[in-house]
Formats: C-alpha cells, structure tokens, sequence
C-alpha cells in the first residue's frame, strides 16, 4: 500500500502546487468493504471546493495513465480540515504549541484520549504540555493525533 500512497504523492504533489495549494497527506485504506484513495489538500487561505476539483480533475487522468491500482476504488481530494490528523514529523513540527487531540491504543491514567498542548515531537515520541506539566508518550501508546477544534 505505501507503493500506492508513495506514487499517488509524487503525482499529487505538483498537481496541488500548480494550484496554489500543497499536498498534505494521502492514504490509501479499505472501509466497509470498498477502497478509498484519499487526497488531503492545504492552503494558507483555506482550500474550496474549486481547489479539489480542479486538483482532482488533473489528478485523475494521472492515476488513470499511471494505474496504480488493480482493484475498484473511491478517489477523493479533499481539504486536510481544521481538525487534521498530524502524521509526519513536518505536521508536529508545523503545530508545535497549538492545542491536539490524542488518542491511545490503551488507556493511560486511566484515559483513552486526551487533549493538550503540542510540546514537542522526537521520532514519534510525542511530548503534550498537561495542566503545565510537560509529559512525554511514546510513539508505541499512540493511536493518532489531531489538531483539537473548539467549537
């Protein structure tokens, strides 16, 4: 899958600059039985629907050409949201000290989530200030993390 993931991102790449966008993620996952190709898009001024689109459209006719994939599947391009997963070193990095939401694989002090302020990331690591108190996760506790929205 990481071969499906890794070509869609070089195609995808270029495609979402020549738009005045970058390319945020790309995941390639099965749910409920069928497979979704998804695109994450961003921009400094927020993306629209005109910028999936458009990316989507150019972006189709490449994964046609190229054929990465054998099995019938969804392709999205969407916006990466306001609550975006943070998966590479490059997301930590770009959001250190703003506000995420974790989630655990098991539960820690009791808690299976917890929401705090982005410290500190070191190869998965990840260091949340709690209450003012810096504490570090390992990267084997935690299920994933995104930016915490309050609505």
């Amino acid at each position: 899958m990481s071969k499906i993931t890794d070509l869609t991102a070089q195609l995808a790449r270029p495609v979402a600059e020549e738009h005045g966008c970058s390319l945020w993620d790309v995941e390639y996952v099965k749910e409920a039985g069928s497979w979704y190709l998804r695109v994450y898009i961003d921009k400094e001024t927020g993306v629209s629907s005109d910028d999936c689109e458009a990316v989507s459209r150019v972006l189709s006719d490449l994964l046609d050409e190229a054929d990465p994939i054998q099995e019938p599947y969804t392709f999205e391009v969407s916006s990466a949201g306001a609550d975006r997963a943070l998966k590479k070193p490059e997301h930590f990095q770009a959001f250190l000290g703003a506000p995420v939401d974790v989630k655990f694989y098991q539960a820690v002090n009791g808690q299976k989530t917890c929401t705090g302020i982005l410290a500190g990331y070191d190869n998965g690591d990840l260091t949340l200030e709690l209450d003012g108190t810096p504490t570090t996760f390992p990267k084997q506790a935690i299920a994933f993390v995104r930016l915490h929205v309050d609505f």
